[in-house]
């Protein structure tokens, strides 16, 4: 039996084009002479579908393009993941169809609801495992969670004499994600005496990124084919196993999710471009290099705002990061606007010293005028702050904070430096003046971000222990942490988060990010 793996890259709520993709899959899979082509979970949908799924019309539509699909499998099997809906109950649900007839229908079992997943607000759970005959196999079938699970249907499936289980999936990236996978399905394989078949989806949507690297496992647990990490792909397998794609480096690995994570969110949603506010700094070098990567020069435009604060060095640096790339950099000094915005506020501010309220205007100009490029143009403003800022607050709303997406939200300072380090090791792009320099916002004479938060190396692994792990302050210090920088990290990243409520999505690296995986409230007392 020939079987193939259709790692396909579906869109949420483009219900007929994610169709078109799925009926060209299964035609290329008969081409190259599959029996059996596998599609990823709730692949008609796209995934999350998130409150779609209360639409009553978006699901019928979906079940619409299911009979569809069913039209195009005359002489082929297909396992394909949908919505299903039996009275008023909807279902997570995978389809198996053999030459235009539908042979069953499963419902997952095992619906997650915890970190980005929230699937028992809109499914009911299945409560049948599921083994088809075909070309005188038993196969059994699954999707996602149900082979994470110690009592997954899985188990059951086994013993009613299945050798294949089909598990199918929109499993979202996080840093080692493929390792775990592979582990996991390694340990199932060997207990079912199984190949375990895994197709996971590739894409981005939203904060999420689906990294693809389909895989099989076969029954002693060893891994006889993966597909690449991050692209479309159809991965054909027989008793022999299949092509594995190399895996990809750690840091290779989270360059290729944010430029995917850019590249679909832009796409998907129609931008004509991105606009990027570069300062001379790390951060907005970082972002437009992945940019570029993701887009296409031509599709990125930067914009260089210098004050009276502004060094020299920061605008050459800006002149070479963008030379390097090839991408336009237009320049818009904001010395005149900001005398405007403090003359017209002078009367009522008369006796108050300068203080931060100076310092986020000029963000606030800054974020202001890359709003009316972004008007003007259909441009994307890429917001360039890191996970350390928005951790800690260090960040002007409304000011640097503007954008319609953030690239490096899920990114701590020190990981951008090693990002850089790795992209420059490929086709140096970032002059070493940029990362050798102290970082600073340049709002006021001689300032630096260290007058502010503790150095990055100390600064960075508090927040994950403390955002990432849940650890207590306690606990970190038991790390080795100065209690007095432990408090007073907490105390930033607790009073700020009126402020990352408002903030621009961002891909996700991390096993928690903000946004779907944080869901503290604002007004909280407890510290």
């Amino acid at each position: 039996m020939k079987i193939a793996l259709a790692q396909i890259n579906p869109t949420v709520g483009a219900l007929e084009e994610n169709a078109k993709k799925i009926n060209a899959y299964i035609n290329k899979a008969k081409k190259q002479g599959a029996d059996l082509v596998v599609f990823p979970e709730l692949a008609i949908t796209g995934y999350p579908p998130e409150d779609l799924l209360l639409k009553p019309q978006f699901i019928d539509d979906n079940l619409s393009c299911l009979k569809d699909i069913i039209k195009q499998t005359k002489g082929i099997g297909v396992y394909v993941g949908f919505v299903n809906r039996v009275g008023k109950d909807l279902f997570n649900a995978g389809a198996f169809i053999v030459n235009g007839k539908i042979i069953k229908v499963y419902h997952k079992n095992n619906l997650p609801n915890y970190g980005v997943f929230d699937e028992k607000r809109y499914f009911k759970e299945g409560k049948d495992s599921a083994v088809v005959n075909f070309k005188g196999m038993k196969i059994g079938l699954g999707i996602c969670e149900d082979i994470w699970v110690e009592k997954g249907p899985y188990k059951g499936e086994a013993k009613a004499g299945a050798k294949i289980i089909l598990n199918i999936n929109a499993s979202p990236y996080h840093v080692g994600k493929i390792n775990e996978r592979q582990k996991v399905l390694g340990i199932r394989a060997k207990a079912t005496k199984a190949h375990i078949v895994y197709v996971n989806m590739v894409g981005g949507q939203d904060e999420l990124v689906f990294d693809g690297g389909s895989m099989v496992i076969n029954s002693k647990g060893k891994l006889i084919a993966l597909a690449a990490q991050y692209k479309e792909e159809l991965l054909i397998i027989d008793e022999k196993g299949g092509n594995i794609s190399p895996r990809l480096g750690i840091l290779e690995e989270i360059y290729e999710a944010l430029k995917l994570g850019i590249k679909d969110y832009v796409g998907k949603n129609g931008f004509g471009g991105v606009i990027i506010g570069i300062s001379g700094g790390i951060d907005s070098a970082l972002t437009a290099a992945i940019a570029s990567d993701a887009l296409g020069n031509s599709n990125v435009h930067t914009v260089f705002m210098p004050s009276e604060f502004t060094a020299p060095q920061s605008r050459e640096d800006s002149e070479i990061v963008t030379e390097n790339l090839g991408v336009r950099m237009d320049v818009i000094p904001i010395n005149e606007i900001f005398a405007i915005y403090n003359s017209s506020l002078a009367t009522i501010f008369k006796g108050r010293s300068a203080d931060i309220t100076e310092e986020n205007l000029q963000a606030r100009i800054r974020g202001n005028l890359l709003m009316a490029l972004s008007n003007k143009f259909g441009w994307l403003v890429l917001n360039t702050g890191n996970k350390s800022e928005t951790s800690t607050g260090y960040c002007t709303l409304y000011g640097d904070m503007a954008g319609g997406f953030s690239v490096l939200k899920d990114i701590p300072k020190t990981l951008a430096y090693e990002l850089v380090d790795w992209r420059n090791k490929k086709k140096p792009v970032i002059p070493k003046s940029i990362i050798d320099r102290p970082p600073t916002a340049e709002l006021k004479p001689g300032q630096k971000d260290q007058d502010t938060l503790p150095p990055y190396d100390s600064l960075d692994p508090i927040i994950k222990a403390y955002v990432e792990e849940n650890k207590s302050a306690k606990q970190i210090v038991a790390k080795g942490f100065d209690k007095v920088t432990v408090d007073r990290v907490i105390s930033m990243i607790d009073r700020s988060e009126y402020k990352r409520r408002q903030s621009a999505p961002g891909t996700r690296i991390t096993k928690r990010a903000f946004g779907k995986d944080w869901r503290l409230p604002i007004t909280n007392s407890y510290r």
